[in-house]
């Protein structure tokens, strides 16, 4: 099995800070959302920053496969993606991801909701990710036998070190203790994108604690809410669970 380790997460995940804490290994190289260019081109759709990044990236969905799964670059022994599994239209070839090590991050969707209705109008459960995260965990599941590690973002939040140890144990990798802090600011890896949503990112050196919200969701997102939980709920029972 291929040392390549895609990400598959819903927007506001906590997926950059992980992203950073696998950049800040030395083995570690890693990509920022290369689906997202792609996915803007594709649908049309009017994000922040919307044109620069189609500009910015591929836009060729083969193209970006070839890339992704070539050799791992700068020499490095490990290949991180971060992957939005929305970014993936549907009756798309998945086959490729058969052959690298997948991993969902997921969050309770009344803090993605909060988190992101901050930053971007909600209007389909299309945006969050789990519908797409629900076809990636039952299309490996069924085909492959090898059902996807399923992170979750509090549990990520409350025990970093223990997470992460665990985490590399299901990647089949060593655990590297520089994963649990990284420099303050931005990344030239980071997509161009980073300058609207990693703010918060920047200005952090490692995971922040987690803090609980009320999770009072706006009526206007409740009947979005109630889609999502129910496949939350679904892979939130399959995630790993620390002893």
């Amino acid at each position: 099995m291929s040392n390549i380790i895609a990400i598959w997460s819903g927007p506001r995940n906590v997926s950059t800070a992980l992203m950073r804490s696998f950049e800040n290994r030395s083995d570690c190289f890693v990509s920022d959302e290369p689906f997202y260019s792609y996915f803007l081109h594709k649908t049309g759709l009017k994000h922040p920053l919307s044109y620069e990044i189609i500009k910015s990236g591929l836009i060729d969905y083969n193209k970006i496969i070839k890339y992704i799964t070539g050799p791992i670059p700068s020499s490095k022994n490990i290949w991180y993606q971060k992957h939005m599994a929305h970014h993936i239209l549907p009756g798309v070839n998945m086959d490729w991801i058969k052959n690298i090590k997948n991993c969902l991050l997921i969050r309770h969707p009344s803090d993605v909701i909060l988190s992101y209705s901050k930053k971007n109008e909600i209007n389909s459960i299309q945006q969050l990710g789990y519908l797409q995260q629900i076809e990636i965990y039952k299309m490996l599941t069924k085909e492959t036998g090898i059902s996807p590690i399923i992170i979750d973002a509090q549990d990520l939040l409350r025990e970093p070190r223990k997470m992460l140890i665990e985490i590399c144990k299901n990647l089949r990798i060593k655990f590297d203790n520089k994963m649990l802090s990284w420099p303050l600011g931005a990344r030239k890896t980071d997509g161009i994108w980073g300058k609207y949503w990693y703010k918060q990112v920047e200005a952090s050196v490692g995971f922040k604690p987690y803090v609980k919200t009320n999770r009072i969701i706006p009526p206007k997102y409740q009947v979005i809410y109630d889609k999502c939980m129910k496949h939350y709920n679904f892979l939130y029972q399959k995630r790993i669970i620390l002893n």
